[in-house]
């Protein structure tokens, strides 16, 4: 393609090849040309040329000119004797293969326009691919997404050199539509295992991209609809996975316990355990499978156990979790850095929920109130704020404790049990 100096000489040049190369088959070569312009250095010319093969591919698509099934080797077909027709659609389907490989290299550009552009392109193919498949049917009435080019995309988007959480907010739109959320959880599930077996030691910039594209993953609360599908079909047929939302559960949970069984980053680590109980608990198949994720933070001691309590509150209350000792290292836990850590107002909150019970014995009780009193002695000012109303509510919850502030009968009155002399 000659290059065109004055302004929006790209785009000129890019359309009247674009026009050419639609109106007739003769002037199929200048799509060389097209994707020559994806390969440029210049911002701006890249855009134009994503956009020219956005018109260009989608047209094609639309009219069925692309071949169908599985793609053989070009070379093989253009030194064949089939037909001109056939060979013409083998051939524009190896360009169109081509510009998707492109623009998924794109999606790794310096400028974000570029990338956004590269994203929402791949998307609209994936669209157009789902409505007028290149694959054969297996039979009548057969779901078809485009999961090859869908898994491309997801892999794009949770690179293992940068970071991508902009490009994973902008591809979060997408996740509104029952069919991509379903795809997205099943391709996610298996990029992860493959970039978890390829690397000795997972670069970062891969945990957080994924953090950030599972944490977008919102189920919805009823069933699945057909008007909720990004690729548009005929009828909703209920032999579809995509059809039902307990498959979408069982996505949803495949999909994150892949990602936890892990060894994540403490930072991440911690970020999980901040929407564990809100954000995937309530989502999942068989919440119960998370106990040995939780159990384990729990085990961990510091803010990571802190930070646990909120998902077994909701296994325990909610899934008859059984935790031997639970309360011996809840108690392990209030220690003077317990005021000092981000997430004690969402501590000592769930303390006072778990300590609420009128089963629980005195002595355990007691055995909290006396360790809280001798910590408020050194606690910050703003810190007894909250420990000296929960050491109220205790005793005023648990009568039996009350002898820890008044004996009436003497020294001689004491809690029975063994933890109240800690």
């Amino acid at each position: 393609m000659e290059r065109d100096p004055s302004p929006g000489g790209a785009r000129r040049a890019l359309g009247r090849l674009l026009e050419a190369v639609l109106a007739s088959r003769r002037e199929a070569n200048a799509v060389f040309d097209i994707l020559a312009v994806l390969q440029s250095e210049d911002p701006e010319e890249t855009q134009e040329a994503v956009r020219a093969c956005s018109r260009l591919f989608g047209a094609l698509l639309e009219r069925g000119e692309l071949f169908v099934g599985q793609l053989p080797s070009e070379d093989t077909v253009m030194a064949g004797s089939q037909g001109a027709t056939r060979k013409y659609k083998v051939w524009m389907r190896h360009r169109y293969h081509s510009c998707c490989n492109r623009l998924r290299e794109l999606l790794a550009h310096p400028s974000f326009e570029v990338k956004e552009l590269a994203l929402s392109t791949l998307m609209k193919f994936v669209q157009l691919e789902g409505a007028h498949p290149l694959e054969k049917p297996k039979w009548e009435g057969n779901y078809l997404f485009p999961r090859q080019l869908f898994k491309s995309v997801v892999e794009g988007l949770l690179s293992p050199e940068e970071d991508r959480s902009l490009l994973v907010s902008r591809f979060q739109e997408y996740l509104e539509h029952d069919d991509v959320r379903y795809h997205t959880m099943q391709a996610a599930t298996g990029v992860v295992g493959q970039v978890a077996d390829r690397y000795p030691e997972v670069p970062p910039p891969f945990w957080n991209n994924a953090f950030a594209l599972l944490s977008a993953v919102s189920l919805p609360c009823q069933e699945i609809s057909s008007s909720g599908f990004y690729v548009k079909h005929a009828e909703l047929s209920h032999k579809w996975k995509v059809a039902h939302l307990k498959e979408h559960k069982k996505a949803f949970q495949l999909m994150w316990l892949g990602f936890l069984k892990h060894k994540l980053p403490l930072s991440l680590y911690k970020k999980v355990l901040v929407i564990v109980h809100d954000a995937i608990l309530p989502h999942l198949a068989q919440p119960t499978l998370m106990i040995d994720f939780l159990t384990r933070a729990y085990d961990a001691g510091g803010a990571i156990s802190l930070l646990a309590l909120n998902g077994l509150f909701i296994l325990i209350h909610k899934h008859n979790l059984e935790y031997p000792d639970f309360y011996r290292k809840l108690y392990g836990l209030l220690d003077p850095s317990v005021f000092h850590v981000k997430y004690r107002a969402r501590f000592f909150h769930l303390a006072d929920l778990f300590l609420s019970s009128s089963h629980l014995p005195a002595y355990l009780v007691a055995a909290f109130a006396k360790r809280l009193s001798r910590l408020a002695l050194t606690a910050p000012p703003e810190a007894l704020l909250m420990v000296l109303p929960f050491i109220c509510n205790l005793l005023r919850r648990h009568p039996a404790c009350r002898v820890l502030v008044h004996r009436p009968l003497g020294p001689g009155e004491r809690v029975a049990g063994g933890w109240g002399a800690w």
